[in-house]
């Protein structure tokens, strides 16, 4: 069983005020920042409440104590919020439950009032609020004060890169989702005031700046803790930031695409042999994962993350012990657009095929019927060795934010889109690497290959891992008429809807207690 020691230690009280005024931001709890900046130690539990931010939902358990107040604990987590606004309005996923507002997402309707799209942006900015807060306690002249040099003050200040690039993912979170939206850092004080709006631009602008600065700041590829992002992290989310520079700013970078994924691809990494094992218990062990959200069943407990991710998809006739879990909780299945990307659904040639089919029809007729639309066998709280987990109601599986196999896609599509600094061969090679990986053999290796077949790729190789509305923005495909699949815009057959559904709103509460925030076009 893996140890996920420094995400325990994310159980730290903190006490720190609100930057805004719709919700109560503040994990109201009897430790101070004087009382815990003393040490390396209480300097290490604050960065690991960070860490724990894209796992958890507060500091109890699966509920009470929750940092997000007035809102469901149970769906606020980071990782289930953030899946739900990147899947559910895709070809990727719909939602049999009729929690508030939650089929808005495949029916492409949703509003500036809508809570789920509220909760993932106070999530966000909870996470920069508590980086932020880290950030100011941790500068050279705070650790002067408070005595801690040498060895120790060395390590805080790696603490202090890592906080920013939590920070910086965050932002890009932000930006890639809502667009022009609250932007506060630690230069503004620790306290209770009304933040400024950033332009999209201006984000993409500061994100990037603050992944090149750590770049020689925090730790080189492979020799951090596990689940504490380093160099490469940085890369990826830069690659990841170049990628879809065009859309963000309208200006193209795929050359630093390129460049910023080569880096990754010459880190180390390897892919993991056995594709299944990437999404399974003991996917700690991979040597593909460059950046994690770790899990345990015994110490992280929540209903977000993987344990959503284990229980939402099981229904029907599925057995929920081969899952690894107590019960299946019925309510997200796929469509058949994704299913008609793979030529055989059963997994026996492309062994990312991961469907459940038995009981399912294929094509959906009704939403609310988990029968409908096949399910998804792909994440599954089991070991590969066979050995026992640590609990049948909370996953023991990590979550992969960044992994080897996206550094090759990247590296492929930025060149297939006139990116200089690569090769095709070199992208080819990438591209047929992730493929032999996924049908054991070079049977279906490509020759040569379109931009087109690389979303495709990008489908079958990272479908539910809330990569596809970002991706189908990046292509041109996610409101327009241009590729229609079941229920896109809560027609049965598929239905283009108005471009400004390209990023989400501005939450209204956000709006009406910030005279600052200007609201995104459309909302």
């Amino acid at each position: 069983m893996k140890t996920t020691h420094f995400l325990i230690a994310a159980v730290v009280t903190l006490s720190i005020s609100s930057c805004t005024k719709d919700l109560d931001r503040t994990p109201a709890y009897s430790t101070t920042a004087d009382d815990l900046y003393t040490s390396e130690t209480g300097y290490k539990n604050a960065l690991a409440k960070i860490y724990g931010g894209l796992a958890l939902t507060g500091n109890q358990g699966p509920a009470g104590n929750g940092d997000l107040r007035g809102l469901d604990e149970g769906f606020s987590s980071y990782l289930r919020g953030y899946f739900n606004l990147q899947e559910l309005p895709t070809d990727e996923a719909v939602v049999a439950w009729n929690d508030q507002t939650i089929k808005d997402f495949h029916e492409m309707d949703w509003n500036s009032a809508d809570n789920f799209n509220r909760t993932l942006y106070s999530r966000i900015f909870f996470q920069i609020t508590l980086a932020n807060a880290f950030v100011f306690e941790s500068s050279d002249e705070k650790l002067t004060a408070r005595g801690i040099t040498g060895k120790a003050g060395d390590n805080v200040k790696m603490f202090r890169a890592e906080a920013r690039l939590l920070r910086a993912l965050s932002y890009w979170h932000a930006l890639d989702l809502f667009g022009n939206t609250t932007f506060v850092t630690e230069a503004d004080g620790i306290g209770a005031f009304v933040p400024k709006q950033a332009t999209r631009a201006e984000l993409f602008a500061y994100v990037e700046s603050e992944c090149k600065a750590l770049e020689g700041l925090l730790a080189d590829p492979k020799t951090n803790e596990y689940a504490r992002v380093d160099k490469a992290a940085a890369w990826m989310l830069l690659a990841n930031l170049y990628l879809n520079a065009e859309v963000y700013t309208g200006a193209a970078k795929y050359t630093e695409a390129i460049t910023y994924a080569a880096k990754v691809i010459n880190a180390g990494y390897t892919l993991q042999p056995k594709y299944p094992e990437l999404f399974m218990a003991d996917n700690h062990k991979s040597s593909e994962v460059i950046f994690p959200v770790a899990f345990d069943g015994t110490k992280t407990q929540t209903y977000g993350g993987t344990t959503f991710l284990t229980h939402c998809g099981v229904g029907g006739k599925m057995d929920p012990k081969t899952f690894g879990i107590n019960g299946g909780w019925g309510g997200y299945r796929t469509t058949s657009a994704l299913v008609g990307k793979f030529s055989d659904v059963s997994g026996a040639t492309d062994k990312r095929a991961m469907f459940y089919t038995n009981g399912q029809s294929l094509e959906i007729k009704d939403i609310g019927k988990f029968e409908d639309g096949y399910a998804i066998a792909k994440w599954r709280n089991v070991n590969s060795t066979g050995a026992a987990v640590s609990s049948f109601e909370f996953a023991d599986v990590d979550f992969p934010i960044f992994r080897l196999a996206e550094a090759y896609l990247i590296y492929a599509e930025a060149v297939k889109r006139g990116g200089s600094g690569g090769t095709t061969a070199l992208a080819l090679q990438y591209l047929n690497k992730v493929v032999e990986r996924a049908y054991g053999n070079t049977s279906h290796n490509y020759n040569d290959y379109t931009l087109d077949n690389i979303l495709d790729e990008r489908a079958r190789e990272f479908y539910w891992e809330a990569k596809r509305r970002t991706d189908l923005i990046r292509f041109g495909k996610f409101t327009t008429a241009s590729y229609l699949w079941p229920w896109k815009g809560g027609v049965a057959g598929g239905t283009a809807v108005a471009s400004f559904r390209n990023i989400y709103p501005i939450p209204a509460p956000e709006i009406n207690s910030n005279p600052n925030l200007k609201q995104n076009p459309g909302y």
